[in-house]
């Protein structure tokens, strides 16, 4: 069915085993995307923001302290700016302040912002406190969130959240700056409404997409074909040259040509550079670096952001070492879970780690950092089958009182118990990954869309490749075929360069981080790539793994 809606005869076959089956789901138009009105509440959400908008009531945005969060902030203000409302933010500190609208936070909040309204974006949907502290104030709470919800909601005066029971909405996956998105649009129909403006003279939503597009690939929610569309609407801009000061600033310090931008550098090069701030210091600078129109502004942050990333990398290289030390003797046959602290962890880096551990060792991970007066605050990541929040949620029942508090996805979550508990914890989050995990599970599997025709072997099938939006949920095609190794060389201590031979035709190949030498013939799962040297392009192959033929 694809091949006949004129798709690519190998992206037919790549789509068609990533579940697509119908052409139309592959559309990058805005039009396609599922409308606003299907959000539980979105229709008062957007009432609501008109009515006070109308009467000049002044909105803070509470912000969380990641690339998502950043983003959404960005998004909201310049969004909600742009419809006539007061508005202004403030970004929680990691170690000061903890995560979400807390009672710490509204009393900062109305202290020095004096808010009629707070509006969460990218969390609050377990900010039951908050809510309540907030309303005791007399400010009212709109939540915006996409986080999943405990067992019972904020109180808030309208709460957005493709998660929460009972809403309807087809994509699960938003990210929160998705979701606060998704408010504007619903906002910005009722002022249509209200007459406030017209189909010409209202504010133009779709400059903010370059935005969406980074919170999305960088909080590495599933690439649904939603989130798709809104992915390749902002790296459409991006290669137009139409983003924003600091976006394209972070491209520019991160060597990357935002001409050629891909959800890669994304998630790789842009994010972590933004993420640096929340991690090592203020996110509010992150945040600046977005809301700033000033191109030297803008450039000035971009490189006060990527030295905090600089000295993020090598915090978590130390990091990373003294985790290895504690796991010595770790015996990944005999453990299903990993659990680490050491006291001199930083609290802003322990995701990286656990997410580094999870890839060593292919197990659901969670590290722990020092937070204050004898509490230890922990940040996990998962592998797939192992629905990480729905594990703490069971851990909190089976042994009342040893978590504080919890929260997060399936894949990444965070929590904070007592360090004299950490053993305890340890010990009953293993007996959760006994019980769910199986031996298979626990195997890493490198799924790949098998061979390639010699015919695709070009540079110009990568740049029909590199059209598509892929990412997580809707993975970048990885394929597998029998070569014979010319030769092999190790590159700078730490890569294997390979020469590969198929059907009498010669490819050049990279192993990345790996050196040990391979045999004569290998089956090598590999992605493409076209290398640029001297000028001149042509196709390498990146190897994920290879083992011999």
């Amino acid at each position: 069915m694809l091949r006949q809606g004129g798709v690519h005869p190998v992206l037919a076959r790549i789509y068609a085993s990533r579940g697509l089956t119908d052409p139309r789901e592959l559309s990058s138009e805005l039009a396609a995307l599922c409308p606003p009105s299907g959000l539980k509440h979105i229709d008062a959400a957007a009432v609501f923001l008109a009515d006070a908008i109308g009467s000049g009531k002044k909105m803070t945005i509470v912000a969380d302290y990641d690339c998502d969060g950043a983003t959404a902030c960005a998004t909201a203000v310049r969004g909600l700016a742009a419809m006539g409302a007061r508005v202004d933010y403030i970004v929680p500190d990691r170690v000061v302040h903890g995560y979400g609208l807390t009672p710490d936070i509204v009393e900062l909040t109305a202290r020095e912002k004096a808010p009629d309204i707070i509006i969460t974006v990218d969390n609050g949907i377990a900010s039951i406190d908050g809510v309540e502290a907030a309303k005791r104030r007399g400010i009212d709470v709109v939540v915006t969130d996409h986080h999943l919800p405990g067992d019972s909601l904020p109180d808030a005066r309208v709460i957005v959240n493709p998660n929460q029971p009972e809403c309807g909405f087809p994509s699960k996956h938003l990210a929160g700056v998705g979701v606060v998105f998704y408010v504007l649009l619903a906002l910005r129909a009722e002022l249509r409404r209200r007459g406030v403006f017209d189909a010409q003279t209202q504010p133009k939503l779709d400059n903010l997409l370059d935005l969406v597009a980074l919170g999305t690939v960088a909080d590495v929610v599933r690439l649904d074909a939603n989130n798709r569309i809104l992915v390749a609407q902002g790296i459409k801009r991006m290669r137009a040259g139409r983003m924003h000061a600091g976006v394209a600033a972070l491209f520019r310090v991160a060597g990357r040509e935002a001409r050629g931008a891909s959800p890669f550098d994304l998630g790789f090069a842009v994010g972590p550079r933004l993420n640096a701030a929340g991690r090592l210091e203020d996110m509010s600078l992150g945040i600046e670096c977005l809301l700033t129109d000033d191109e030297g502004r803008a450039w000035a942050i971009a490189q006060q952001l990527n030295d905090i990333n600089l000295k993020r990398r090598e915090i978590e290289a130390e990091m990373q070492d003294t985790a290895l030390l504690h796991l010595d003797d770790f015996q990944p046959a005999d453990s299903s879970t990993i659990s680490v602290f050491d006291d001199g962890w930083h609290q802003g880096v322990i995701g990286i780690v656990a997410s580094r551990l999870k890839e060593k060792f292919f197990r659901p991970t969670i590290t722990f950092a020092p937070g204050a007066d004898g509490w230890i605050k922990g940040s996990g990541r998962s592998i797939p089958g192992f629905h990480l929040r729905d594990a703490l949620d069971l851990v909190s029942k089976r042994v009342p009182g040893l978590i504080d508090k919890f929260g997060g996805h399936a894949m990444a979550a965070g929590l904070t118990i007592r360090a004299d508990s950490f053993k305890l914890f340890a010990d009953a989050f293993e007996a959760v990954g006994r019980a769910w995990l199986t031996e298979a599970q626990l195997e890493r599997v490198i799924e790949t869309d098998g061979p390639l025709e010699d015919a695709y072997y070009t540079t110009q099938f990568i740049e029909l490749m590199d059209g598509q939006v892929w990412g997580q949920g809707f993975a970048p095609p990885i394929f597998c075929d029998e070569f014979r190794v010319v030769s092999q060389r190790i590159l700078k201590d730490r890569h294997l360069k390979l020469l590969l031979e198929r059907n009498g035709r010669r490819y050049d190949a990279i192993w990345f981080g790996h050196t040990d030498a391979m045999g004569e013939r290998a089956r090598v799962a590999f992605r493409l790539d076209a290398n640029e040297y001297n000028g001149v392009t042509k196709v390498q192959l990146l190897v994920e793994h290879a083992e011999p033929a």
